[in-house]
């Protein structure tokens, strides 16, 4: 099984996704580490990546999701994912993916972005971030305003992985 914790930057995709990985002794794998590093650094200079941007990014994570579900790997994504052309990419008609939301007010987020240290991902591109952003019609939406530890027991709950795998 494959899940995608998206949300805007500041929601907690990696510290969540990472601790639900480790509780369910999976891989745990970022999206950030598919950027180019020219991506990377427009992203620190507060520009706004374009489609063009995406796509080598897009393409690298679909494939390396392919080959996760080909040897039936067991991986927790934390992946932006904004919009529904991207998500596209990833859902590849496999139902062992999973789209897990992390969602939260723009300024509870924004907050959490001003106390952030040694993050490429500059808080100007927030808003950008919000105006991009097109909710899931289909994923476990989940309120970030919980403690991680119980936003993560929360995710296990709501898809049925109670026991240890």
């Amino acid at each position: 099984m494959i899940i995608l914790v998206m949300g805007v930057s500041g929601s907690g995709k990696s510290t969540i996704a990472k601790l639900l990985a480790d509780s369910l002794h999976w891989e745990f794998s970022d999206a950030d580490n598919f950027h180019s590093p020219q991506n990377i650094d427009k992203m620190r200079r507060g520009i706004s990546l374009d489609d063009g941007d995406r796509l080598p990014w897009l393409q690298d994570i679909q494939a390396a999701i392919k080959e996760w579900l080909e040897d039936n790997q067991n991986v927790v994504l934390a992946c932006s994912a904004l919009k529904s052309s991207y998500r596209q990419y990833f859902f590849i008609g496999d139902e062992r993916i999973k789209l897990v939301y992390l969602k939260g007010s723009f300024d509870l987020i924004q907050k959490r972005l001003n106390q952030r240290q040694n993050h490429f991902m500059s808080e100007k591109l927030l808003k950008s971030q919000f105006d991009s952003l097109e909710e899931p019609a289909d994923a476990l939406y989940v309120d970030i305003s919980a403690p991680p530890e119980v936003i993560v027991q929360n995710i296990r709950e709501s898809l049925g992985l109670e026991t240890v795998s």
